[in-house]
């Protein structure tokens, strides 16, 4: 699921022809880099391959004053159907990408076992860090989301809580990680 597509093909729908310097305010203005995996930066890109797909096409080039040249996009009719289509699989879609940290968890190398409440505890620093930076970014730009950028949003929170929760319980349980691993490397030390 490639959320700047839906951006881009949602927002040529919903506002009608743009260039991709319109297309950059209004992912600002919406605070998308908050709340989506979308990077600002992506978006001329993302362009290229709509356009290269026939999702998109130029419908003109436009010069203002001394700003160089945009090529101003509208969406096409193959570019709508692929955002009905990118709309109903995105809303049944779930997506809980695995974190690398999980598989280091159950390949700690001994030489980092007695670093491991350290790093745990800077982990759950950090997590509670973005967490409350996130929380007052949210209550400062409330009265400009709409209802459904705010539930976007509570959910980013929902989401940061529980990992600040996980983290939590795994300090609590990290001397029997580290028994437990001390006794697994004993086990496969004997076995080679």
């Amino acid at each position: 699921m490639s959320s700047i597509r839906i951006f881009i093909l949602g927002s040529l729908a919903r506002r009608g022809p743009m260039h991709g310097h319109q297309l950059r305010l209004l992912a600002e203005e919406e605070h998308l880099d908050l709340w989506t995996d979308i990077t600002i930066g992506g978006l001329y890109g993302a362009l290229k391959r709509l356009d290269a797909e026939g999702l998109i096409e130029e419908v003109r080039t436009e010069q203002v004053g001394l700003y160089p040249q945009r090529k101003v996009w509208r969406i096409t009719d193959d570019g709508a159907h692929t955002l009905s289509a990118l709309r109903l699989s995105g809303l049944r879609e779930i997506v809980l990408k695995p974190d690398p940290f999980d598989l280091i968890l159950t390949r700690l190398g001994p030489e980092h076992l007695d670093d491991l409440p350290a790093v745990i505890d800077a982990r759950v620093t950090s997590l509670k860090a973005m967490l409350t930076e996130y929380e007052t970014l949210m209550r400062a730009i409330s009265r400009y989301l709409s209802v459904a950028e705010s539930l976007a949003m509570e959910h980013r929170v929902v989401r940061l809580r529980a990992e600040v929760d996980w983290h939590e319980g795994l300090a609590g349980r990290l001397a029997e990680v580290i028994v437990d691993e001390k006794a697994r490397r004993g086990t496969h030390d004997r076995a080679e």
